[in-house]
């Protein structure tokens, strides 16, 4: 999903509900228009992010949920 029209810094961060609250190794996910999500590192807000649309996200949380990525 192609995120450089969008300006993410209005979105609100969420982190995953995996991460430790006093821990720097966090997953911030954001949920955008037309349930698209958008995913960063939470020590680099300005850095990367990646970019879901609707479906990718599900398909993605299913196979972390079933296992199927081996974590």
């Amino acid at each position: 999903m192609d995120l450089s029209n969008l300006d993410l810094s209005s979105v609100e961060w969420r982190k995953s509900m995996r991460s430790q609250a006093t821990s720097n190794n966090c997953v911030e996910v954001a949920e955008l228009p037309g349930g698209n999500r958008a995913v960063r590192d939470s020590k680099k807000p300005g850095g990367p992010v990646l970019g879901f649309t609707s479906t990718g996200w599900n398909s993605f949380i299913g196979c972390i949920k079933s296992g199927e990525l081996g974590w």
